[in-house]
């Protein structure tokens, strides 16, 4: 029973201390940019509006072009 109990506060101690991260990914624009590598790092950018204004930006970079999952369209009110 002290075995399971030292396990389940363990197993506590090691969730909590965890490091929690944000969402990366930008529901504002519809493509993001996947930066990798030693000498940029890796992160997220979800700024581009379109998959042609991302690839011009990674050409010549460690990063791929994604179509970002969260991108949440914003409806238009005609009025």
């Amino acid at each position: 029973m002290v075995k399971l109990a030292f396990a389940s506060l363990a197993l506590a101690m090691a969730l909590i201390a965890t490091p929690v991260q944000a969402q990366m990914y930008d529901p504002n624009y519809p493509v993001c940019m996947h930066v990798y590598g030693e000498l940029e790092g890796e992160r997220m950018d979800c700024i581009f509006t379109s998959l042609a204004q991302c690839a011009a930006t990674a050409s010549g970079r460690p990063a791929t072009c994604l179509v970002n999952p969260y991108y949440a369209r914003r409806s238009r009110r005609r009025g």
